[in-house]
């Protein structure tokens, strides 16, 4: 495994389409409300990030059709947009890659539509305090299986489970890079494996069943729900390890409204199939 150490370009470039990608998501969740269809929400996101100067990548990228991915209700991963209309209590998850000077920018949040469940929003604050939960224990100096276990053993706690066989990733000049990091480890040692050195930067986004974490995958090759056929959240942020402090830079006042988090602290998972780091999550 070849994990890149970025450069101060690099991370300039990737600070620059990141912002664009919480931008977008910002506005999404301003303009989301019953009675829009996936498509059109679909296409105000591409419009929004054209106008920004930069390219929705999800569009294109390994054969995906659409400019987001939108992923309603059961749906946790890689929706396509289609003519469903939204309801009052919905949730939506949107997945968003930009590209903006040959660098890339990825994360996702799990949306309301309107008044929403108390079960709803337990579930998405789920995924939502696991990346807290993993910006304050992330440290350089850490193996990223430690990372998988804690996340899983997070969302245990939480009375969920990780969805299984797909997994956040390193992210750069490429929407997707090594390493592949699942929410759940595995290995019996979590203390193996490639370490966190300064310099890298990678995707963790929390996939949260409720009963089984076993995908099913739709007969179009993208949606992805999980065996128990319930509700699901997703959300997804870039950390970035430099220097060895915190880079607050592109924080908003909304929880990860800003998809560039620098973490640094200083030094120091039952048969799952095979994990899909080469999909849009």
């Amino acid at each position: 495994m070849s994990i890149s150490i970025k450069t101060s370009k690099d991370l300039d470039g990737l600070r620059a389409a990141n912002k664009i990608v919480a931008q977008t998501l910002d506005y999404t969740a301003e303009i989301l409300s019953p009675g829009m269809s996936l498509l059109q929400i679909d296409k105000m996101i591409e419009n929004f990030i054209i106008s920004k100067g930069a390219k929705p990548s999800c569009k294109g990228l390994y054969g995906f059709p659409n400019a987001s991915c939108l992923s309603l209700n059961e749906t946790i991963i890689h929706g396509i947009p289609d003519e469903t209309i939204l309801k009052e209590g919905d949730i939506l998850g949107v997945d968003l890659v930009v590209g903006l000077n040959g660098y890339y920018g990825d994360s996702a949040r799990t949306l309301p539509v309107g008044e929403i469940s108390q079960s709803d929003t337990n579930l998405i604050d789920c995924s939502k305090d696991a990346l807290e939960f993993a910006a304050n224990f992330i440290k350089v100096g850490m193996h990223f299986k430690e990372v998988s276990y804690a996340l899983e053993q997070f969302i245990l706690e939480r009375g969920y489970v990780p969805l299984v066989g797909f997994c956040g990733h390193g992210i750069g000049k490429r929407p997707h890079e090594e390493p592949e990091i699942p929410n759940y480890c595995e290995s019996k040692n979590p203390k193996q494996g490639p370490k966190i050195r300064n310099g890298m930067v990678f995707c963790i986004e929390p996939m949260i069943c409720q009963k089984d974490g076993t995908p099913v995958i739709a007969k179009n090759h993208w949606n992805v729900t999980s065996k128990d056929g319930l509700r699901t959240s997703h959300y997804e942020h870039c950390f970035a390890m430099v220097d060895n402090k915190v880079d607050t830079a592109f924080r908003s006042s909304k929880p990860f409204g800003v998809l560039f988090d620098i973490v640094v602290r200083g030094s120091s998972n039952k048969a799952k199939p095979t994990l899909k780091p080469h999909t849009l999550s």
